[in-house]
Order: structure tokens, then sequence, then C-alpha cells
């Protein structure tokens, strides 16, 4: 993607407000606010809120998922871009979600829970799943952020 009229996007270190390392979807999520608010200014270009919690959403679940499925968070990173936030969550498993049928009811033998990967599936484009050197994988998605509807 070419980002025209843009300064380069910069890589959002994987670290909260108060400098510790990202290790919990709570700091994530944290951490994900705080790149939009810096990105979409809140006073002049504020981004809109149902834009941002897709995005919340998102986090948490990617995160989520390598703590309780992964073994772990390896790795995260946000990258704000023109459009949204390209977001990148690494753990120790090899193991790749199972695709989701759509909706309606889950097929037979179907374990209960895992809602966090369709929520994903509907929320996030672009989305990539890369085994890594050594173990491990990386998914990488984009969560589009749109500007805020202004009043008249």
């Amino acid at each position: 993607m070419r980002e025209e009229g843009l300064a380069p996007a910069r890589s959002v270190p994987a670290r909260g407000t108060a400098g510790a390392p990202v290790q919990t979807a709570a700091a994530a999520r944290a951490h994900a606010r705080a790149a939009v608010d810096a990105r979409w200014n809140l006073s002049t270009r504020p981004a809109r809120e149902e834009d941002v919690i897709d995005l919340l959403l998102v986090v948490s679940e990617l995160v989520a998922n390598a703590l309780r499925h992964g073994g772990g968070l390896t790795g995260f990173e946000m990258t704000p871009v023109r459009d949204g936030i390209r977001l990148a969550v690494s753990d120790h498993s090899d193991a790749v979600p199972a695709t989701v049928v759509g909706p309606g009811p889950r097929p037979a033998g179907h374990r209960v829970g895992g809602y966090g990967w369709p929520l994903v599936l509907r929320l996030a484009r672009d989305i990539v799943i890369e085994k890594r050197n050594g173990g491990g994988k990386t998914i990488s998605v984009f969560v589009p952020i749109r500007p805020a509807d202004r009043p008249a």
C-alpha cells in the first residue's frame, strides 16, 4: 500500500504508557488506544469510535489467543497508517487457528467457545498467518479506522 502525502508510518513499540512490555490483553488494548489517539488527533481529526472498538476487540482476541492457546506472547507490533492500524501478534505455537464456516450453527463436533477467531475474521482485513523460523507463528491483520463524522 502506498501512502502518498503522509509521513512514513512508524512502528509503535510494544510498550505500554509506563514503558513496560505488552504482556496482557489489557496492556495491549491500552497501547492500541494510545496509538489511535496519537495518530487521529482527538481535537482536530478524531477516529470513529466504533472502528476503535473493533480494533480493541481484535487486539484483545489476538493477544488472548496467543496467551491461552499459543504458549505465550512473543511479539506485538502496531503500525498506524493513513486508513487504519496494522497489527502483528506472535506466539510460540505452530498451530494455525481453524477456519470458520460462516454464520449459523457450528459444525457437529465443534468445541465449546472459540468466538475470538471468528470475531477477528469479521472485523479485520488482510489477515496473514506466517510460521516463524525456529517455531511459532505471527498473525498480521489490518483494522480500518475512519475519521469520525463531523456535526454540520
